[in-house]
């Protein structure tokens, strides 16, 4: 109870100080051991801002800097931040859709972190802004008894993150509808309207969507209320008409759109 306390009291001190985000790391770790924290901030299509991590230099390149290129639109952190969700802990696999660690934005980018397991703290701030929280495990889940305690320990994470970031919305600069000379600033509604525009169906560009968020074929075909067969259907024209013959490429093609594009 007196190290809780201590951690506690540090990190309410630290609070509008550049050592808050290293004190609430601290605090959680006290709660339930972790090996890495990254808090990134949310606003609408906006790029997110990297507010701080603890990652090594090595591993920084992958959870930071080739998040930040594009496959964050396609992270259930993010799109959950866009819908919005009540604040509060999630585990990752609490927001992702069925399919995900069979999907390409798994495969192709998230196995590359070697996490066993992330947990994220969702905070809702003034003018749309969200910051997520994001404790990383690398050897093994996070028991039923830990996340109790961390869940247990939201009232301090709410009100500490959300005096510390309450201006978060400004440092944008944008608002969240709005793009920037970065044409990685658009919304993954505009990048998935833009991929296959002249060559694919809006009905097929929707299929394109929810299958590269990882959803099955199922998961698909309630959504869009259609059956199952007939987003199967979907799939293969799509396929033909792009030329190509996986998900993988259908990824790939995706990821170089979105960065071809412009704002």
């Amino acid at each position: 109870m007196t190290t809780w306390a201590e951690a506690t009291g540090e990190l309410i001190s630290a609070i509008g100080t550049d050592d808050f985000a290293a004190k609430l790391s601290n605090a959680l770790k006290g709660i339930a051991p972790f090996d890495y924290t990254v808090v990134f901030g949310y606003l609408g299509s906006a790029r997110p801002l990297d507010l701080y991590d603890d990652f090594p230099r090595g591993k920084r390149r992958v959870f930071v800097e080739d998040y930040q290129e594009g496959p964050y639109l396609l992270d259930p952190f993010y799109l959950a931040s866009s819908e919005p969700v009540d604040s509060g802990l999630y585990r990752l696999r609490d927001l992702a859709p069925d399919r995900f660690y069979q999907g390409e934005y798994f495969r192709n980018y998230y196995v590359q972190t070697g996490l066993a397991e992330e947990i994220g703290f969702f905070i809702n701030l003034p003018g749309g802004a969200v910051v997520v929280v994001s404790l990383m495990r690398a050897e093994k889940a996070f028991t039923a008894k830990e996340v109790r305690e961390l869940r247990a320990y939201w009232p301090v994470v709410d009100a500490a993150c959300g005096k510390h970031w309450r201006g978060l919305a400004e440092d944008f600069g944008v608002t969240g509808s709005t793009t920037t000379e970065n044409g990685l600033h658009k919304s993954l509604e505009l990048a998935f309207q833009t991929f296959g525009k002249g060559v694919l169906t809006p009905r097929e560009r929707e299929v394109v969507e929810f299958t590269l968020k990882g959803h099955s074929a199922e998961a698909v075909g309630r959504i869009l209320e259609i059956a199952p067969g007939t987003v199967r259907i979907h799939r293969r024209n799509i396929y033909s008409k792009l030329q190509i013959r996986s998900q993988g490429e259908l990824f790939s093609e995706f990821i170089d759109t979105l960065l071809q594009t412009p704002a």
